[in-house]
């Protein structure tokens, strides 16, 4: 009897006794333990991960991953063409978030860039091809901290974090910030 149609298996083709798109955990990339095969990529990331929380105790850290991987597309871009990628506001976003545990506001709020517990915080960022230290803060906005975020030409992040009050008095709404005229307390 001839069936008119066909049915496909319920799993993944074989080649070779192996499935397709799935890496099979042995003695060569595994180690087993308690009853199962554990690969060393997830204890290298088990390891990774507790390195992440020791540097950033308050940090999300699924954003770590995401903040390292857009530096190195940042820095590989640059090595590459010579010219800088419009990213680096977000990589200063995402530094506070990771290290001083910033809440950010939605894309485009007006005010702050987030909060900090109930402060609200300015995150301004000077970039690699900056050819000086130094941000312009508008006073008219409402926060209470600023977090100063250093990209270096060798791509190390570095920042600062400013209560409002130790800001200088300025007559206006603009103040031009210095990146060594504040303490790297939190650099």
């Amino acid at each position: 009897m001839e069936w008119p149609f066909t049915i496909a298996a319920p799993f993944p083709a074989t080649i070779a006794g192996s499935i397709v798109g799935v890496t099979m955990l042995g003695p060569d990339n595994a180690i087993w333990d308690d009853g199962e095969w554990i690969s060393w990529d997830e204890i290298n990331q088990q390891i990774e991960y507790k390195e992440w929380r020791a540097r950033y105790p308050d940090a999300d850290l699924s954003m770590v991953g995401v903040f390292q991987s857009l530096i190195s597309t940042a820095e590989e871009y640059h090595a590459l063409t010579g010219r800088h990628l419009q990213v680096y506001g977000d990589i200063g976003e995402l530094y506070g978030v990771i290290t001083h545990g910033l809440k950010l506001h939605r894309n485009y709020a007006q005010g702050s860039d987030g909060r900090i517990g109930n402060d609200f915080v300015e995150v301004k960022t000077i970039t690699p091809f900056k050819t000086n230290d130094m941000v312009v803060l508008n006073m008219k906005r409402n926060f209470s901290k600023v977090l100063v975020v250093k990209i270096n030409a060798e791509f190390e992040v570095r920042g600062k974090l400013i209560d409002r009050k130790a800001l200088p008095k300025v007559k206006g709404d603009k103040l031009i910030l210095a990146w060594d005229q504040f303490e790297a307390a939190n650099a």
